[in-house]
């Protein structure tokens, strides 16, 4: 049986927001519990979300979630070591993982119903990777075949599963998600988010 693993990357310090962007408030939650409740409604399980930065406050805000949460010690030296660590983890509580979806926690626009489009599209288009496609680019969310897993535990300092994505375009199928190039970077971001969404 096909088992897709999550994983949040939640690790970053924030240093351009001034304030750790995964307890932002956004629709009566931070933004780590939506995304992390927007993974734990698709259906698939299980949901790891990988912590650096302000890890001990953050944690806090998870202790109910049902997700494995760690913490990666090395998370000043990039994106790649956090993928690293949170895929090695994954597969140690499921070993027979055969995907695994990368998300971020700052992307706002994330739904239950674009995750089950993303695994409905690697079925139907028989492609090993699935990926967002925003703006002039793909990224996040991503859905990655375990044939990558090699791949995506190889990566360090500050590349992101990204460069593997372009690396392969011909296995790669996208779903169109402007809204993902919504991301929380920086104050004025944030603002644009609640103005856009009334709050």
């Amino acid at each position: 049986m096909e088992t897709t693993g999550i994983i949040i990357l939640a690790a970053g310090a924030s240093k351009r927001l001034g304030t750790p962007k995964q307890q932002l408030p956004f629709q009566h939650k931070s933004l780590l519990q939506n995304v992390v409740h927007t993974a734990q409604q698709s259906g698939h399980m299980p949901v790891v979300v990988v912590l650096g930065a302000f890890a001990t406050q953050i944690k806090q805000q998870l202790t109910a979630e049902k997700v494995h949460t760690i913490v990666n010690p090395h998370w000043p030296t990039g994106m790649g070591s956090s993928i690293k660590a949170s895929l090695q983890h994954l597969l140690q509580v499921q070993p027979n993982t055969s995907s695994a979806l990368l998300l971020l926690c700052d992307q706002p626009h994330i739904s239950t119903s674009l995750l089950q489009d993303l695994y409905a599209l690697k079925k139907s288009s028989g492609k090993s990777l699935v990926a967002a496609a925003y703006g002039d680019t793909i990224g996040t969310p991503a859905l990655f075949d375990k044939k990558f897993f090699p791949q995506l535990l190889s990566l360090s300092g500050q590349e992101g599963a990204k460069k593997i994505l372009l690396q392969h375009p011909n296995q790669v199928a996208t779903l169109h998600f402007p809204q993902g190039a919504i991301d929380i970077d920086t104050n004025s971001d944030y603002e644009a988010l609640l103005n856009n969404t009334g709050q």
